[in-house]
């Protein structure tokens, strides 16, 4: 996610082009029209405390499902395209939402504090070093006690995402930053436009701030 500072991520350096290019030719590959099953979930489950923060939004079907049961959410992303379609969105369905460009690597720069925030496909775009600044930036707007959901391509089973995640190095930023505690981290499946409608295999993680 290159933001101000200019730098394109590990994603961006591979594909060879920026993320907002991603949306500028129909859909983009993650962008299912619909909230993630998990993500609806979690909904369901009320798992999620105002103020929200969706890092890496899209175009903003997770963070619309979120605001639809009430919850004060800002979304945030580096692709000015999709954070114009999340705002059309919401404009047309009636729903209170924010939504804002920002770089993910430096979300301090936002001066908001949050206590839930969601991950929905962000993560395993960073390389090693990559997230363990994003969770340094996480830390910077997550208020203690607070809990992020995290939802990240896993590397075990068959036809995996793009940037597949091991256990290991799931836990590893959040361990080498401190701060925080991996509460659980259970398989799941993540829907994309390039798998079948069972989607990817993936790790939807809970991760506490510690008081």
């Amino acid at each position: 996610m290159s933001g101000p500072d200019g730098l394109p991520t590990t994603h961006e350096r591979m594909s060879g082009k920026p993320w907002d290019a991603s949306y500028g030719d129909g859909p983009a590959p993650w962008d299912i029209g619909e909230p993630q099953p998990a993500v609806a979930r979690l909904v369901l489950q009320h798992t999620f405390v105002a103020p929200v923060l969706d890092a890496g939004c899209g175009t903003g079907e997770n963070a619309l499902c979120i605001a639809s049961e009430g919850s004060s959410v800002l979304g945030v992303d580096v692709a000015k395209t999709a954070l114009a379609m999340a705002r059309e969105k919401a404009e047309q369905r009636g729903i209170e939402a924010e939504f804002a460009l920002a770089d993910a690597l430096h979300l301090e720069r936002l001066n908001r504090r949050f206590r839930t925030v969601l991950d929905c496909g962000l993560f395993h775009s960073f390389d090693a070093d990559e997230r363990v600044r994003y969770v340094s930036s996480l830390a910077s707007v997550v208020d203690p006690g607070g809990t992020l959901h995290l939802l990240c391509f896993s590397d075990r089973g068959s036809d995996l995402g793009p940037h597949p995640i091991g256990l290991e190095a799931l836990r590893a930023p959040f361990d080498a930053t401190g701060g925080w505690s991996v509460v659980s981290v259970e398989p799941e499946r993540l829907q994309t436009r390039f798998h079948d409608q069972d989607g990817a295999p993936a790790w939807l993680a809970r991760v506490d701030r510690k008081g």
